[in-house]
């Protein structure tokens, strides 16, 4: 029941929940619909298959999801990436096309259950707040780009955000520009961004609503609007996505990509709202239920979906109580493809390529950041890079870009950490940095030092020269280190054998190594190293100032 959580609401459901699920379904069906087609669109694949990404995804998730009220389907932030692997792969072949974007979500749905099988829930954490807005902010100017030529009603080869930017320049300069389309578009993007900020009117409905009509009473197809044309009727079915053994690589790198961003954006989201409703959500669970719904896309003709920023609001100020309300929703998604499926048939592309801007628009992160930059200025310069990687290279080689600034940044406090030589202040409890405290008394022949890390192969050798040269740099010459290493949390077999080296380095020059505070795990690991016994037990202390007591005791001996 743990891995059904959808049941177990079940049980426990409320029957005074169930009008205002089921009010908040229709309501959120509304947005549904566009964004679903739009994104689509985005993603290079036709836009029925972005209505069949809303309908089973919703579906599943109800069942295997956590969140009681989190809304999945087509996102913009997947967007880029998505249309990074279909175009190159597929590209004017829309079933090639639907083929390679539902392999991707099979690809990202078997990660995501996977790693939350093995309770790998925690890995999105590991990107900094920095590196996510950088990334996201990339991805945002990524999507802002690839909607521009639909806007202005002309097409070109995307060769990647910037590259792509001079390419639209020449366009417009050039006449492809239609300006009717673009005034459409501009007037859709202007009704959704000024309807945002009130959750109960349907914003994103009125305005495609509203282009939709004008296009097809004004017959601006006939003036080159380019319109979506008559959409395939039928609900999605049971499909394998066949692929050539050639797109494997891509579509496997693709899939990943789309699983980390895809859990980081649904686990950010999911706590959000599990403590607004007062809930706890498992993210291995989360991991799950975001897994399945991938899983279920790929094969019912979808493409990879994540939680939705902008949904998600509209359910909640809607009354929404539970996963019902998202079930809710895909049915009535799938009675309007199956009811009136000509009603999008003189829905503007620009009007599309509107929909997709707003929500790029919503994915910049600018209020934070000029608060990173005040007080931590390397971290948003971290960021920045890392939106310049997408924006140069594009959504897929920026999410490796932000990884690998993740693993630098996690590397480097650990690599070259903080660390001090401790001294006795006056006035002042216990033993406290000399930079600081620059008249604190150092005890004669002995030196106390702090080390603010974890001991690994990364600093390993710069601990032995950092001890090294506080020996040398010593006040008076030094007969015993004591290395105060309750900040020491781990220790690997390359710093181990390090350790080693420094005691017979100091043990040439007379000096002894003594450790003080050093918790309980590491001194398992040092005895599982084989390394304890060698050193004695009577060189570790619980304290520093039991260090220093028994050098003192030990010197007037």
């Amino acid at each position: 029941m743990d891995w059904l959580p959808g049941l177990k609401a079940l049980r426990s459901y409320q029957p005074g929940w169930l009008r205002d699920d089921v009010v908040a379904g229709i309501v959120l069906s509304t947005m549904l619909v566009p964004v679903g087609i739009a994104y689509a669109v985005a993603s290079g694949v036709p836009a029925i298959y972005g209505l069949y990404a809303t309908i089973v995804p919703l579906l599943v998730y109800a069942l295997l999801g956590p969140s009681r009220i989190l809304v999945l389907g087509p996102d913009s932030s997947l967007a880029p990436i998505i249309l990074g692997v279909v175009l190159p792969l597929a590209g004017t072949d829309p079933m090639r096309a639907i083929a390679v974007a539902s392999a991707m979500a099979v690809v990202s749905g078997i990660v995501c259950i996977a790693a939350g099988l093995g309770r790998l829930g925690f890995v999105t954490e590991l990107l900094s707040k920095p590196i996510r807005y950088g990334y996201m902010n990339g991805i945002a100017l990524a999507v802002l780009i690839s909607q521009l030529p639909k806007m202005f009603g002309f097409s070109i080869e995307s060769t990647g955000p910037l590259r792509d930017l001079w390419s639209i320049g020449k366009g417009m300069f050039g006449g492809l520009a239609n300006w009717t389309a673009a005034a459409l578009g501009a007037a859709t993007l202007v009704v959704i961004l000024s309807l945002k900020g009130n959750k109960r009117i349907p914003g994103v409905l009125i305005a495609v609503v509203g282009a939709t009509v004008a296009a097809g009473l004004l017959r601006l197809s006939e003036a080159g609007v380019k319109v979506l044309g008559p959409v395939p009727e039928g609900l999605p079915t049971f499909t394998i996505p066949w692929i050539q053994p050639g797109d494997l690589v891509p579509i496997l790198i693709g899939g990943f990509a789309v699983a980390i961003v895809s859990f980081a954006d649904t686990s950010v989201l999911s706590r959000t709202y599990a403590a607004r409703t007062n809930t706890r959500v498992d993210p291995n669970q989360e991991m799950v239920g975001l897994g399945a719904a991938n899983l279920a896309a790929g094969l019912f003709q979808g493409f990879a979906i994540s939680s939705s920023s902008s949904r998600t609001p509209v359910a909640e100020a809607a009354g929404a109580k539970t996963q019902l309300t998202g079930v809710v929703g895909a049915l009535v998604v799938a009675l309007v493809i199956v009811a009136a499926p000509m009603l999008f048939r003189n829905l503007p592309y620009a009007a599309l390529a509107a929909v997709v801007i707003a929500a790029a628009i919503g994915l910049f992160e600018f209020k934070d950041l000029g608060r990173i930059y005040r007080i931590q200025r390397w971290e948003f310069w971290l960021s920045i890079l890392c939106t310049a990687g997408v924006a140069i290279f594009g959504a897929i080689p920026g999410i490796g870009i932000a990884i690998v600034f993740a693993v630098i940044e996690f590397l480097w406090d650990g690599w070259r950490p903080h660390w001090a030589v401790l001294g006795d202040p006056d006035g002042v409890d216990g033993y406290h940095d000399v930079a600081r405290y620059p008249d604190a008394k150092r005890i004669p022949g002995l030196l106390l030092l702090r080390w603010d890390a974890p001991l690994f192969f990364a600093n390993a050798e710069l601990f032995n020269d950092i001890v090294l040269r506080a020996v040398d740099e010593s006040p008076a010459p030094v007969r015993r280190v004591v290395v105060a290493a309750e900040p020491i949390t781990s220790i690997d077999v390359t710093a181990a054998d390090a350790l080693v080296d420094l005691v017979r380095k100091l043990d040439a020059r007379g000096i002894v190594l003594h450790v003080a505070e050093l918790k309980d795990p590491v001194k398992d690991k040092l005895k599982r190293f084989e390394l304890f016994d060698s050193f004695g037990e009577e060189h570790f202390h619980p304290t520093v100032e039991a260090a220093v007591r028994t050098y003192l005791a030990e010197a007037k001996a």
